[in-house]
């Protein structure tokens, strides 16, 4: 039985393997790579949403499948625009909610959440809890998820009778944040009107 020998100071060997070697390092650069621009990707849509889920699962590779899953949620959704009569119709419903809140602030807080859900359920988001809500909210609004979560923690408080005035009056302004921004307040006729309506929370 004979045995083959290897030369490996053969040149051609040689050159191989470091063709090889040389191969895998520009494989494990390019994955290093398209994971950090994942990275930065998710970082920049989600904003603080991504910390805070990375301070709670401690994993940044958790974190990314949590968000990724998020994103692949809200493609099969069907989020639309309001029509004309239904952005009137809520920006009036709005005016009449936020009216009532000298008098009556915690019943206005409920209603402002009210009506947040109810436009939540207009443009095509599915009903869920606070959390539900405040994940698909996160792709799409990124920077309202905290406002968010601070005005419903104040309506649970409220009903309870435990939140200040202060605090409802916060809530009131994070609520027509977050209004503002599904109802798309864009024209400049509906920003004055917006801006009217605000004006004794500024």
């Amino acid at each position: 039985m004979s045995s083959m020998s290897i030369d490996f100071s053969s040149p051609a060997l040689i050159v191989g393997a470091v063709a090889v070697i040389l191969l895998i390092c520009i494989g494990i650069a390019v994955a290093v790579h398209l994971q950090r621009k994942k990275t930065a990707k998710l970082r920049s849509r989600f904003g603080p949403e991504y910390d805070l889920l990375l301070r709670e699962t401690g994993s940044r590779k958790k974190t990314e499948e949590v968000l990724s899953a998020r994103l692949k949620r809200m493609e099969v959704l069907k989020i639309r625009d309001l029509s004309p009569v239904e952005h009137d119709r809520y920006l009036s419903e709005w005016e009449v909610v936020q009216s009532r809140f000298i008098d009556h602030p915690r019943g206005a807080v409920t209603e402002a959440d009210d009506l947040v859900n109810s436009l939540l359920l207009a443009r095509g988001y599915p009903a869920g809890g606070i959390d539900q809500r405040a994940e698909d909210i996160s792709v799409t609004n990124s920077s309202l998820v905290e406002p968010y979560r601070f005005a419903t923690v104040v309506k649970s408080r409220a009903a309870r009778n435990e939140a200040t005035t202060e605090e409802l009056r916060n809530a009131m302004i994070h609520y027509r944040t977050l209004f503002d921004a599904l109802l798309g307040v864009n024209t400049p006729q509906t920003r004055l009107r917006a801006g009217t309506a605000t004006t004794r929370f500024a």
